[in-house]
């Protein structure tokens, strides 16, 4: 069983590396808690934590856990609802949502 967590240490980058790496899927993650049009994606550089809509959001030490069997949907809200923080889980190759109701172990078949 596949699972990782996150932390606000972890820089916007690590977290889509670890996420494509471990569910071969890629991650969008946007500033903030807005993931609609005239979104922006997050500067890879910048640490999660300082990236929320609500700074107190994220406190140090604290994770997330994310396993294999949640949805797409699933691991986007509760994302969102723990961080202050919109992703968006997307294809390999970037170039589609996934859709909401598959699951994260089967993000590499899509």
């Amino acid at each position: 069983m596949v699972d990782f967590k996150i932390d606000g240490r972890m820089t916007v980058n690590s977290l889509k590396n670890k996420f494509k790496e471990t569910f071969g899927a890629s991650l969008r993650v946007y500033n903030g808690n807005n993931a609609g049009r005239g979104a922006r994606f997050a500067d890879d550089k910048l640490q999660l934590g300082t990236i929320s809509d609500e700074k107190g959001a994220i406190k140090a030490g604290s994770e997330f856990s994310v396993t294999e069997e949640m949805t797409v949907g699933e691991f986007e809200k509760a994302f969102q609802d723990a961080f202050d923080i919109a992703v968006q889980v997307a294809s390999a190759d970037d170039s589609k949502l996934l859709d909401n109701a598959s699951k994260l172990v089967d993000a590499k078949n899509n």
